[in-house]
């Protein structure tokens, strides 16, 4: 199993995985947008912005998003936001979103982040419990605003 980054290539395969968490969606069936061809430019552009893909010689079976965020708290260490995690429907339950997130964790440590936060919808009660068995813990509420 290898954790990279996305290739500009595997983009349709990342939409598929977002499109549906509940099902297989094939990628040749995903409408590549100009909207999605600039945000996967931009995110690839910016060093504190990466999709991850979690890959092991085929299909990709995994992804999530990683903003690396600087602050004024934790003696002005980073933070890693993580958001967008999936693993294709099909191979859930085998220990890979365990393995996706272990190693994101992984990877923000090693850039010297001080703290790992995620948000969840609150409809996913599995999420949830599957995020706290890694030892991410509820400390806020969160609010969003849609513009």
């Amino acid at each position: 199993m290898i954790l990279r980054p996305a290739i500009r290539a595997e983009l349709p395969a990342v939409l598929a995985l977002l499109a549906d968490e509940g099902q297989v969606v094939d990628p040749a069936t995903i409408v590549v947008t100009e909207a999605y061809e600039r945000a996967f430019a931009a995110i690839a552009d910016d060093p504190r912005n990466e999709v991850l893909v979690l890959v092991d010689g085929g299909p990709v079976l995994g992804c999530l998003q990683a903003t690396y965020i600087p602050g004024l708290g934790k003696g002005g260490a980073e933070r890693a936001l993580i958001e967008a995690v999936r693993i294709r429907a099909d191979r859930r339950g085998s220990g890979l979103g365990r393995e996706l997130m272990e190693r994101a964790v992984a990877r923000a440590r090693e850039r010297g982040c001080a703290l790992v936060q995620l948000t969840s919808d609150k409809r996913r009660t599995e999420a949830h419990r599957f995020y706290a068995s890694l030892g991410f813990a509820r400390s806020h509420d969160g609010f969003k605003l849609n513009l």
